[in-house]
């Protein structure tokens, strides 16, 4: 399914639902293009105040908290919208979306507008320049485009590496960094963009036409927005309608196959795939400790490109260098020598709370992986090490953790819960392994963590891991993983000046 085309935004009159980064985004770019814009937010704290007063200095009315007649400004449609634009996070039945379903109105997102106005950006590129329309680039910047349940972030970074160790102007858009309608509507020209999207995005996106790509690995996550397994899995596999080179997929993980199986791709369109094991024909995998490439070589049968070591990835988990061999995958699609995968890896640096090491204590490391929220990243993260004292816990969002502790009990030393749901983490441990000592810490303020690292600490020996991967949100106590993340530092800090 494609959004209606809006060849001209003046004198359209279009809502914004959603008053944070990509709403505001939104709301600047098409004000500028001479739309009438009106933001609509359910919030009216003094945040939201403040980003009113900006975009009203802009001419853009902005809606916030209860209207007149008592009804919220975000469940209201505008009289005369033309066209809603939702910030990612607005859920399918929110009550404004049922109203512009009802008036024959389309909703989409800030992706689908980006698409929409890249041969607008570009114009105006060449006029800010002096240039002639006509004489701007040809073609807009392809996107490379990746999505999955976890490691989407990670694997956008090493592709906009590699892309400008090969001497590409690129940038790491999307879901990540720099609004992407901002990175289209701006000064920069690119040769390729490295596009993250998330699920909410692709609802809301059924236009973009991606050069290449990937669905790195589908678990059940966002269910509640989503309303089923089948519709997140099938929102995810949007991204690779109307691929032109490559459908990138993961071996290990039959659904991603299956979505590309069922893309509507152009023709010549290959499906590739990338495996930690040894790759066959049209894939890329890991042989004698060398990621190497069988899709884009010569005599794909015979022959193997090697393209870098296991020990240029950062970290050198196994999900982690998954990760680089989907981003090197993207890359080569796109023409990248092997040469400049090598050295984007080696020069790619992971964001913090990923798999990050902290410190080592009395023979025992730390290492912080706030970010893995789910079941599934936790598996992956605890599949990295061994043996392991667990820090779990949180907001588990309607998971479940049977699966999760089935396959990891045999690396745990010692697991310490804390937060909201730790119970339910608490009862799968009590199901599959009983044999593992288990200490339930019934704090759920932000001290919580230096106690838990204690616990840790003693539960641990040397030569063993204490990792924190919670598998569940952390806002029942802290701000968001970050924050958790560094609370957790934090402790470690302290009990290595302790132990000193």
């Amino acid at each position: 399914m494609g959004s209606r085309q809006v060849t001209s935004w003046h004198d359209k009159n279009i809502t914004v639902a959603g008053l944070g980064v990509s709403g505001i985004s939104a709301a600047r770019a098409l004000a500028g293009l001479g739309a009438r814009v009106t933001v609509v937010d359910n919030g009216d704290g003094d945040a939201h105040r403040a980003r009113a007063a900006e975009l009203a200095e802009l001419g853009i009315e902005v809606r916030l908290g209860h209207l007149d007649g008592g009804a919220r400004a975000g469940d209201v449609l505008p009289e005369g919208t033309d066209l809603v634009v939702t910030s990612p996070g607005w859920k399918p039945d929110s009550p404004l979306f049922e109203v512009a379903a009802a008036a024959g109105v389309d909703v989409v997102g800030d992706v689908e507008i980006a698409w929409q106005l890249r041969e607008t950006g570009q114009e105006l590129r060449a006029a800010r320049s002096g240039r002639a329309a006509g004489a701007s680039r040809g073609e807009p910047a392809p996107w490379l485009a990746i999505t999955g349940t976890n490691g989407k972030t990670t694997t956008t970074q090493m592709l906009a590496s590699i892309l400008k160790a090969a001497g590409l102007k690129t940038a790491a858009v999307g879901n990540i960094g720099t609004p992407i309608i901002d990175v289209v509507m701006g000064d920069e020209e690119y040769d390729v963009l490295a596009v993250e999207l998330s699920s909410y995005q692709l609802h809301w996106a059924p236009s973009p036409r991606a050069h290449s790509a990937a669905v790195l690995n589908l678990a059940p996550d966002h269910l509640d927005w989503h309303g089923s397994m089948e519709a997140y899995a099938a929102d995810k596999g949007r991204i690779y309608e109307g691929n032109t080179v490559a459908c990138v997929y993961n071996v290990a993980d039959k659904a991603t196959e299956d979505l590309v199986v069922e893309a509507d791709v152009e023709e010549g369109c290959r499906a590739i795939g990338f495996t930690l094991g040894a790759p066959g024909p049209s894939m890329l995998g890991v042989v004698d400790g060398i990621l190497v490439d069988r899709a884009f070589v010569e005599d794909r049968q015979k022959n193997a490109q090697e393209l870098a070591h296991v020990e240029d990835v950062n970290p050198p988990a196994p999900h982690n260098i998954a990760n680089a061999l989907a981003a090197a995958a993207l890359a080569r699609a796109f023409g990248v020598e092997a040469r400049a995968v090598r050295d984007g890896l080696r020069d790619f640096r992971p964001d913090a709370h990923r798999v990050a090491h902290v410190d080592e204590v009395a023979g025992v490391t730390y290492v912080d992986d706030s970010k893995a929220t789910n079941t599934h990243a936790a598996e992956a993260s605890l599949a990295a090490f061994e043996p392991v004292v667990w820090i779990a816990g949180g907001l588990a969002k309607g998971a479940a953790f049977d699966e999760l502790v089935q396959r990891s009990a045999k690396r745990l030393r010692g697991v310490v819960l804390i937060g909201a749901d730790r119970a339910l983490i608490a009862d799968a441990l009590a199901r599959h392994a009983p044999e593992v000592p288990v200490v339930d810490l019934e704090r759920t303020d932000t001290g919580a963590m230096l106690a838990a690292v204690r616990e840790a600490a003693r539960l641990a020996e040397p030569g063993d891991t204490v990792l924190l991967a919670p598998a569940c949100a952390s806002m029942d106590m802290f701000a968001n993983y970050n924050k958790r993340g560094d609370a957790f530092a934090d402790a470690v800090r302290e009990l290595a000046a302790e132990s000193a």
